[in-house]
């Protein structure tokens, strides 16, 4: 969506009110895990198990509490099937495959500039020192 096109005219994104309901949503989508998880979930839903292992690195104590923040903001949906072991999975939410989108635009943006923002660090620690 273009600035002109955006629902909030660009002079009050900048105020300090809107600025921190900004900074309060990009703190959940932004961390890593959420990341992860969002994108782990844009092809449908998954159980908590296969979840952490493709996820990988994540203890289950973090995935816990990543999917709980994102199910508090309407990002993720939890159903537990009744059985023994219960069954619980987790799917995105329309908002959270509205999300899909604009993570991907910004992981390819980060892949694409790895390299240059790789040599700024090493600039930025050579002057550094």
């Amino acid at each position: 969506m273009s600035p002109e096109n955006s629902p909030v005219p660009a002079t009050e994104v900048h105020e300090p009110s809107q600025c921190r309901a900004v900074s309060d949503v990009l703190s959940r989508i932004g961390d890593k895990w959420s990341v992860l998880v969002v994108m782990q979930l844009s092809n449908g839903s998954r159980r908590f198990s296969d979840l952490r292992r493709s996820i990988g690195s994540i203890s289950q104590r973090m995935l816990t509490l990543t999917l709980r923040g994102l199910e508090r903001d309407g990002l993720v949906t939890r159903t537990v099937t009744p059985s023994i072991p219960p069954r619980v999975d987790y799917a995105l939410t329309d908002l959270g495959h509205s999300l899909r989108e604009p993570v991907q635009t910004l992981g390819r943006w980060a892949f694409a500039n790895r390299e240059r923002i790789a040599d700024a660090r090493s600039r930025f620690d050579q002057d550094a020192r």
